[in-house]
Formats: C-alpha cells, sequence, structure tokens
C-alpha cells in the first residue's frame, strides 16, 4: 500500500453546489435566491428580530426582568405619626412596633418638619432623617 492508493472514506465529502451556471444545473436562473424583490439582491442583510415590518416580538411584549441595584428607602411622615415622637430611642425594631410595613424593607427615611429634632434619637444607621422646611 503506497500514498498514490490512498482514497477518502465513503461519504465524508460531498461536491460543493454550484449555482447560477446555466438551466440544466438545477440551480440556474434565480441561482437558489427566490423570485425578486428585496431579499434576492446582493448584499441583503435582514435585521435581527424582523419580521416583515410588523411590529417585532420584543417590541409587542412588555419589559420585564429590571430590578434596580440601589434600594430605595420607606418614607414615613413623623407628622402623621405622633408615636414615633415619644419613642426614646428609634431603630428599625421600635418604629415596627408603632408604624406597619413589611419586614423586607431594610432602609428607613423620617420625613416632616419634626422630623429634624429626632436625629438625636436614632441608633440605627439605616434610619435618615430628611426634615421639610
Amino acid at each position: 500500500m503506497g500514498l498514490e492508493n490512498l482514497q477518502k472514506a465513503d461519504g465524508s465529502t460531498r461536491n460543493t453546489k454550484r449555482i447560477g451556471r446555466g438551466q440544466g444545473s438545477g440551480w440556474g436562473k434565480t441561482a437558489t435566491k427566490g423570485g425578486k424583490g428585496q431579499t434576492a439582491r446582493k448584499g441583503y442583510n435582514e435585521k435581527r428580530g424582523f419580521e416583515g415590518g410588523q411590529q417585532p416580538l420584543q417590541r409587542r411584549l412588555p419589559k420585564v426582568g429590571f430590578t434596580s441595584k440601589f434600594e430605595k428607602a420607606y418614607a414615613i411622615n413623623v407628622d402623621k405619626n405622633v408615636a414615633i415622637k415619644e419613642l426614646s430611642e428609634i431603630t428599625l425594631d421600635t418604629l415596627k412596633t408603632v408604624h406597619k410595613f413589611s419586614n423586607s424593607i431594610q432602609k428607613v427615611k423620617l420625613i416632616g418638619a419634626g422630623a429634624k429634632e429626632l436625629a438625636s434619637k436614632i441608633k440605627d444607621e439605616n434610619i435618615k432623617v430628611t426634615g421639610l422646611n
């Protein structure tokens, strides 16, 4: 057995499809591009998600799945909740006894005209004061 007798394995290669070489080849005339129009032209490239002018699926459906990386503070108006002013020290736990809010809330902002006076009572770094002048 010599190098001159080597052959490719059966089915390992195919003949290339030579398009646009006349009617007799079976791939003539439109050269596998179908009929006329934009898609038959050289250099045609359809945009991702293009549906022929119909509103694409990704624009028809609502946006979904974004959550901000910044947690928004839960605001409590001190003027409307008088019991907060009577607390000796203000932490998340003591606020929960006086004002009803979910356990998932980690940051609280005290707002209102009387909020600035409560700044000395705050014992938790997750509680901020924003007073209205």
